[in-house]
């Protein structure tokens, strides 16, 4: 909108009136809140204090009426105590209504009206109920004591505090009452302040938007008068006639700049092309300063040749597949504009004309222009530029001027191309005829030489086929020989682990009876047994448990040999790795009264992907070893990671974590730290040595680590200390998994929730210098025998031709008020089950007599129909193919013997809850 001079004026005018009013509404609203707050204070303040002496007077009433009937037993009396007690309520309900606004001050009311109320039913009626049957000694004796004087005078203090608190609110109300009539006058102060600079402020405002464009106008007449720059441009604020003067000063501006720009920019167009030698250096040095000049994305030119226009050069137009490298004169509009002469300009373009793109995107030009070069009335070439926007009559001029200037210079490039053209070819046809006879004599040589290596080659190739048809017949050979030879190894490996695995079963045996009962005796709940017997009975579990550690690491380690080992490849809690450990050695290290640190540096990632089952084995033997051969200082394990490593033999070039376990130890000799990392080979193999244990757990170690694709090392000096470092790759590619299957380890298999964790481990360590290792003492659980209702009364089918084990187990079974039966074949189960069908669980041994374990559970699923009776598989085989055979037949779950009662019960309880919910 448009706004005169006039108009700003008496806008001025209409503002600060504007201002003045609402200074006016500020200060009302103020006066308006002081007068509330007045009438708060007189209305509000006066009526709490007259309630509150009104509940105070009525109590003074209803006590001066109980005395003076105590006294002199006239019925008048009790007219100001009946009143008073109906009246105190009432002023005490409109009292606490007020104080709506002060918490505090409605609990303080609450404890007053406590302690009338206690007044009321200690002291007030008990008296006038006393004094009006007539019982005269009572009274004497209540007020010789008088309970309800103490009552009475907490409540007068109680009223004088509250009176205190609201004489303060009303002092502190008043207070800010004359705080807020101070403020009030300084608020007006500050008002007039301020609408009277903004009065100032808007006078100078306009004043200064008049007075600055008509300096500005007089100051730019001058230096146009001056020959001075052009570019300076006056700044339009108003739209007024002020402004009308200066958009017209700037106009004047842009006319004479635009005009001087002209003439700079056809000087310098025609410097640039005079030094270019060639059309086509000329042609580029061309399009980009036109390019530059007119600020279009698009420009392409056409040189005449033969009659026809070939592309010279092209700004943004090299890859541009839509155009045509050579137009046919008179052909499209370039060819036509070449014909006629005459510049030809297009609006309006359709989208499919030409693509301007770049690496954003890409759009179509909506205006074109084609414009030839003449010199002489002769077409030299055509340019065609493409713009986003239409160029102007000033940009069209440049273009024009331009065009006409470049034509003259082309004009001469083009005739010191053609001199230096027939120049160059008649010096070129003179170099030829002399290198070509050169050529002809150097070819002859090469094909001397050619047919001289041809036939040293023949000769070559012929002994070579004779060696290699004599490699095939040996290659041949060699491959039945390993054929034969595999074969043989598999059936001997096939004896080993069938051997293997009967010999854990005859050994599991035995010993899953002798660690069950040897647990309940040391347990000794029944208190049979001396101290000492029940020692015997713990020595018996510990050397049992110690016999099934060395059967497990028999086991590990012939599976390594064999290339069946099974990893689980999962991710790995490392913040957890530490705390596990301390929980499993930190007795022993309290029992060795040595000290244990674990440190995980900053670097090392929350979760690794590993085997968890094997890592832990590994740590925990090399944390066993290192408390076995430490008899004072210190214990340590590190974890830390690298960006790579490499040993002696071994590397890894990503980044890598470290397991570092340090001890203060006896250490090794540097001749024998080969030797320990070979199976049954110990640093002291004497008869007589210090220390026991198989020599398994070093060998067993080093294979597991670089089955997870990594390295064991140890540094040791003897009498200080050793150090074995555990290096795994960050990255699952680096696990060399050829030897084996990506699988749940069996030794975790079918682990429910609640049971041992212990349980999931197949390796434990040895036990040090006779006594129980740390491991052994967390073994040695006792059995948990809570939560029985789950199995109270409840019946277990025990199935197992070995009567040490089914005594065991319903010995362990029977502690839990289970009703057990038991059969010792297949024949015996299918009966039972036919004849009791309210049996709860089965536990199933696999080899018997008659009828084995699978054969035996899968005549339950299929003949029998039981298909949700829950079976736990007992087995001392401890090989994985056992499992996948339990499980395949039918079993629900699957333990390895010897038990761990414990599990048992945990296995148990798991499968009977959920049989239940189903």
């Amino acid at each position: 909108m448009k706004l005169n001079i006039g108009s700003k004026i008496t806008l001025g005018y209409i503002f600060i009136l504007i201002c003045v009013a609402v200074f006016l509404l500020v200060v009302t609203n103020r006066v308006a809140s002081l007068q509330h707050e007045t009438d708060f204070i007189s209305q509000h303040d006066i009526e709490v204090h007259d309630l509150a002496n009104s509940v105070e007077k009525s109590l003074l009433d209803m006590e001066t009426g109980q005395r003076g009937y105590a006294i002199t037993g006239d019925l008048s009396y009790l007219e100001p105590y009946n009143q008073a007690s109906s009246a105190w309520e009432t002023n005490y309900n409109n009292l606490y209504l007020l104080l709506t606004d002060n918490p505090s001050q409605q609990e303080n009311l609450k404890d007053i009206r406590q302690s009338i109320e206690k007044w009321i039913e200690t002291a007030g009626k008990p008296v006038i109920d006393m004094k009006k049957i007539g019982r005269e000694d009572e009274v004497k004796q209540f007020f010789s004591k008088d309970p309800g004087k103490e009552t009475m005078d907490s409540i007068r203090n109680k009223f004088n505090s509250f009176l205190a608190t609201e004489k303060a609110l009303t002092i502190e109300r008043v207070q800010s009452l004359e705080d807020s009539n101070e403020k009030l006058i300084t608020t007006i102060y500050i008002l007039w302040v301020i609408v009277a600079v903004l009065s100032i402020m808007v006078a100078v405002t306009i004043s200064r938007n008049i007075v600055t464009i008509i300096k500005d106008v007089t100051r730019t007449i001058k230096e146009m008068a001056a020959g001075g720059s052009l570019d300076t441009r006056i700044q339009v604020r108003t739209n007024d006639e002020i402004a009308d003067l200066g958009r017209t000063t700037n106009e004047l501006l842009e006319v004479v700049q635009k005009q001087g720009e002209l003439k700079d920019e056809v000087a310098s167009m025609s410097t640039l092309l005079q030094n270019e030698s060639t059309l086509r250096d000329l042609s580029e040095q061309f399009v980009d300063r036109l390019a530059a000049v007119l600020g279009v994305p698009y420009v392409v030119l056409y040189a005449a040749q033969h009659e026809e226009l070939v592309i010279s050069a092209s700004y943004a137009g090299q890859n541009e597949k839509t155009a045509k490298h050579s137009i046919a004169w008179g052909e499209g509009l370039v060819g036509q504009c070449a014909k006629d002469r005459k510049i030809i300009t297009l609006d309006h373009i359709p989208d499919h004309y030409i693509r301007i793109s770049s690496g954003l995107g890409r759009t179509a030009p909506s205006f074109v222009v084609v414009a030839p070069f003449i010199y002489e009335g002769t077409t030299l070439a055509v340019v065609e530029v493409a713009a986003l926007d239409k160029l102007d009559a000033h940009q069209m001029e440049i273009f024009k001027q331009l065009v006409e200037t470049a034509s003259g210079t082309m004009h001469s490039v083009i005739n010191r191309m053609e001199i230096q053209r027939l120049y160059m070819e008649a010096q070129t046809l003179n170099e030829e005829l002399q290198s070509q006879s050169e050529e002809l004599q150097v070819q002859k040589e090469e094909l001397q030489v050619q047919s001289e290596e041809l036939q040293m080659q023949t000769d070559e190739l012929q002994s070579m086929n004779e060696k290699l048809e004599i490699q095939k017949d040996q290659a041949q050979n060699a491959a039945v020989e390993l054929e034969k030879y595999a074969g043989q190894l598999e059936t001997s490996s096939s004896y080993k682990s069938e051997f293997l695995a009967n010999m854990s079963h005859e050994l599991r045996t035995p010993l899953n009876s002798m660690l069950i009962l040897s647990q309940i005796l040391a347990e000794n709940r029944t208190g049979n047994l001396t101290e000492e017997e029940a020692n015997y009975a713990s020595v018996i579990n510990s050397s049992g448990t110690d016999l099934l550690h060395l059967i497990n690491d028999i086991l590990d380690l012939s599976k390594v040999e064999a290339g069946k080992i099974q990893l689980e490849i999962s991710a790995v809690n490392m913040s957890e790795l530490p705390e596990s450990m301390e929980r499993y050695f930190g007795k022993t290290a309290e029992f060795k009264s040595l000290q244990f640190r674990y440190e995980i540096a900053p670097n090392v990632p929350d979760i690794f992907y590993s085997d968890e089952l094997r890592l832990h084995q590994i740590i925990r033997n090399l944390l066993s070893n290192a408390f076995k051969f430490t008899e004072r200082g210190e214990v340590s394990l590190n974890i830390y990671k690298l960006d790579s490593v490499t040993t002696k033999g071994f590397s890894i070039p990503t980044e890598t974590l470290a397991f570092a376990v340090r001890d203060t130890g006896i250490g090794i000799s540097e001749d024998k730290q080969n030797m320990i990392f070979e199976a049954f080979k110990q640093a002291d193999g004497a008869t007589a040595r210090k220390f026991g244990g198989t020599g398994l757990g070093l060998s067993i170690s080093q294979q597991f680590a670089k089955l997870l694709g990594g390295e064991l090392t140890v540094e040791s000096v003897p009498g200080i200390g050793s150090t074995f470092t555990l290096y795994l790759p960050c990255e699952t590619e680096h696990v060399d998994v050829s030897p084996m299957i990506l699988m749940q380890s069996e030794a975790a298999v079918g682990a429910a929730p609640g049971a041992a964790s212990q349980a999931a481990w197949s390796y434990k360590p040895e036990e040090t210098g006779g006594r129980p290792s740390g491991h052994s003492m967390v073994e040695q659980e006792p059995l948990f025998l809570e939560e029985t209702e789950l199995f109270e009364g409840k019946k277990v089918l025990v199935v197992d031709d070995d009567i040490r084990n089914v005594y065991a187990l319903a010995n362990a079974l029977e502690r839990y008020n289970m009703h057990v039966l038991t059969a010792q074949n297949g024949y015996e189960c299918l009966d039972i089950l036919q004849t009791d069908p309210d049996i709860a669980i089965i536990l199933m041994d696999i080899m018997m007599p008659e009828m084995d374990g699978y054969q035996t559970m899968k005549n339950i699923r299929n003949t029998l129909d039981l298909t949700e009776l829950p079976i736990l598989a007992l087995t001392a085989k401890a090989m994985k193919e056992d499992k996948d055979k339990c499980l395949a037949a039918g079993a629900s779950d699957y333990l390895s013997k010897p038990l761990n009662i414990n599990e048992v019960i945990s296995r148990m309880k798991v499968w009977m809850t959920k049989s239940q919910m189903e």
